[in-house]
């Protein structure tokens, strides 16, 4: 996957060689390499062993935007990575899905966003708790970078910082 960001550390950089390939339907011919699968594909793809949590995915899992993020809890111990599919940018589904995911079923793999990703997006993204993002392909991955500068103060409570600011300022809990 071109274009992509992945904070290391909790520092952006661009990965250069990412091995993964997002596969949107059964129509495109299959990539070689590790596949990131719309959910149901996802699921037809498992053998019962992985299905039942025995045994390691090789495949990541792709949520659209009104899949259930319940829905893959009985998968998360074994599935590598998570992408969640931005159609448009107007569409904001998928920083409930990622806040959920991170939150509630406290998952702590790769959170991807992928599809209509662009600059003014990052930030927020990543205080959903996504750590990966794929940049549309028609925009510069080097200003996008730029992007997960945001703001440099968050009042709000979010994935990455539970505690909404005042609690912060006098030490209390969140």
């Amino acid at each position: 996957m071109n274009n992509l960001i992945k904070l290391v550390n909790g520092a952006p950089s661009i990965v250069d060689n990412d091995p993964w390939n997002l596969l949107v339907d059964n129509t495109e011919p299959r990539p070689a390499g590790p596949l990131i699968l719309p959910l149901r594909m996802w699921l037809e793809r498992q053998d019962d062993a992985t299905q039942r949590g025995e045994r390691f995915s090789l495949d990541g899992i792709c949520l659209a935007p009104d899949d259930e993020v319940a829905s893959v809890e009985p998968y998360l111990a074994v599935v590598p990575l998570i992408a969640i599919d931005f159609p448009s940018f107007r569409d904001g589904r998928g920083y409930s899905q990622a806040y959920l995911l991170r939150t509630r079923l406290g998952w702590r793999g790769e959170l991807r966003a992928v599809g209509d990703v662009l600059r003014d997006q990052l930030s927020h993204m990543r205080q959903c708790g996504f750590d990966a993002f794929a940049v549309r392909e028609d925009k510069s991955v080097e200003d996008a970078l730029k992007g997960l500068a945001g703001m440099s103060v968050l009042y709000g409570r979010s994935a990455i910082e539970p505690r909404p600011l005042f609690r912060r300022r006098s030490g209390g809990p969140g």
